[in-house]
């Protein structure tokens, strides 16, 4: 007989280590019940709450009823005896005052758009004689090909035609963490992003005050580009010519003369938290499987006759399950069969706002990181997605999201499981880093994923009411929703009290 690889024999292993139902488990999940996430539900997404918007009161309304549910389920508050931990954002709004390349001046919206996250109020100048050009193949590997290049107070030119726009924000993102000066972007893309006004939503955006600011991006149309080429002797259209037979270009410095001022204004956010209720294991307590859902929503519309965005589905319906979730766990351990491993259950804030409670938890971690084990994350499971609208199998199916993409051995543990228990259809439609629409990037299991933390992210996708004041609790399909929750229920049950954690293998 052949020897059998260690990764296939840990896979096969996990199957048959779940492959009997525990009569326990069972007992618990059924606690998950349709009546109780009505009742959740129909507070969280009510007009009293005003769409849950992070920084205003209604947010805050939606904390304090989660923190109340953990503590009157017995789960200990430990933000240093808080169910809260504090997510210090500032509102902050900024503009380009100033753009001139080689002596001509240009405008914003015009011919170039741009991206800042800076947290201090005040002029930022920016200035470089010289621009470091990165070559890159369409679809190409970002770190393989800037390799040990040193970026770092560097000036960078990219040109990003032909990408996907978004591999385009990728390849931006990873750069912005080599800590270059300024980075100049182009593409065709540009000048038809600004004909059509999509530059951006303007205004004032929240901001992780204690956040370290990221080198801005400025947008160029070719005809800036020409300009900033100019003393190279190449045009734009020459430039993009030159690369290789593969199509691109070597890495080079361009003599350019390139100044900027931004001007960032600031003010103080209302409160915005993190809600955290801790569950402490048994004989593997240091180790820790985190359940998580966003509790904020887009709050207000200005106009129409119903202007309350009430997030019934996005994602009170997460917030929903995460409640119904820790209830089954906590009469579990109230009747004598407490988890091997400590729970945290996580209400995110901000995640709207572009991912920022789950990107300060994970910052500042409650529980060290290097001891989670894994977070399941539920964003969206109360409704059919568009997709499944009129299919047979619409009201058995749910998108999982990431399951392999950092531990083979957690996706076999969830499709084990789902196989066990709920033989839901377990969608990998959206399971892949490419996916235009980016949902394995849109959600608050990313933060951890970033830092080597397994997970999986369970969602129905999106539907036509989608951000709008009809995400109403009136559309919510309670049994559906109890069900996908009851398959995180278990899967999270056999996390929590298995021998061994998930094994990661790509970080």
């Amino acid at each position: 007989m052949k020897k059998i690889h260690a990764g296939l024999a840990a896979l096969l292993f996990s199957a048959c280590a779940i492959a009997q139902k525990s009569p326990v488990a069972t007992k618990y999940a059924k606690l998950i019940s349709v009546d109780d996430a009505k009742r959740h539900l129909n507070i969280l997404a009510s007009d009293a709450f005003e769409g849950r918007e992070t920084g205003k009161p209604g947010a805050m309304m939606a904390a304090n009823y989660i923190a109340a549910e953990f503590k009157r389920l017995g789960l200990q508050a430990p933000a240093n005896g808080s169910y809260f931990q504090d997510v210090p954002l500032i509102e902050a709004s900024f503009e380009v005052k100033t753009l001139t390349i080689n002596g001509t001046s240009y405008a914003y919206k015009k011919d170039f758009y741009a991206s800042s996250n800076a947290v201090i109020a005040g002029d930022h100048n920016f200035a470089a004689k010289e621009i470091v050009f990165l070559g890159h193949k369409v679809g190409g590997d970002v770190a393989a090909e800037l390799g040990n290049t040193d970026i770092t107070g560097k000036a960078i030119f990219l040109v990003n035609d032909g990408e996907t726009p978004s591999n385009v924000t990728n390849r931006i993102a990873f750069l912005q963490t080599k800590k270059p000066l300024f980075i100049i972007s182009t593409s065709a893309a540009v000048a038809d992003n600004i004909s059509k006004g999509r530059v951006g939503r303007g205004g004032a955006t929240l901001v992780i005050q204690t956040k370290t600011p990221l080198a801005p991006v400025f947008s160029i149309t070719a005809d800036v580009a020409n300009q900033l080429l100019i003393n190279s002797g190449e045009t734009f259209e020459t430039f993009k010519a030159s690369g290789d037979d593969k199509g691109m270009q070597a890495n080079q410095v361009i003599k350019a003369d390139v100044a900027a001022v931004i001007t960032t204004t600031t003010k103080p956010a209302g409160r915005a938290v993190e809600v955290l209720g801790y569950m402490p294991g048994t004989d593997l307590k240091d180790q820790v499987l985190v359940f998580s859902a966003h509790y904020d929503h887009i709050g207000l519309t200005k106009s129409g006759t119903d202007k309350v965005n009430n997030g019934a589905d996005d994602d009170g319906s997460g917030t929903t399950g995460i409640l119904e979730i820790a209830r089954a766990f906590a009469q579990a351990k109230k009747e004598g069969h407490g988890p091997r491993r400590s729970i945290l259950f996580l209400g995110n804030v901000g995640e709207e706002k572009g991912l920022l409670g789950s990107e300060y938890y994970t910052d500042h971690p409650v529980f060290p990181l290097k001891n989670t084990i894994t977070d399941l994350n539920i964003d969206m499971i109360g409704r059919v997605g568009s997709d499944y609208i009129g299919k047979a199998d619409s009201s058995n199916y749910v998108y999982a999201i990431g399951s392999g993409m950092l531990s083979v051995e957690l996706r076999s543990i969830s499709e084990a499981t789902n196989k066990k228990y709920t033989n839901l259809i377990l969608d990998y439609t959206y399971d892949n880093t490419t996916d235009k629409n980016r949902y394995y990037y849109r959600s608050d299991h990313y933060n951890f994923a970033k830092h080597g933390v397994p997970i999986i992210f369970y969602f129905n996708g999106v539907h036509a009411d989608y951000h709008k004041p009809t995400d109403e609790v009136s559309k919510i399909n309670f049994p559906l929703l109890v069900k996908r929750a009851q398959l995180v229920f278990y899967t999270g049950w056999e996390l929590a009290n298995r021998d061994k954690k998930p094994q990661v293998d790509v970080f």
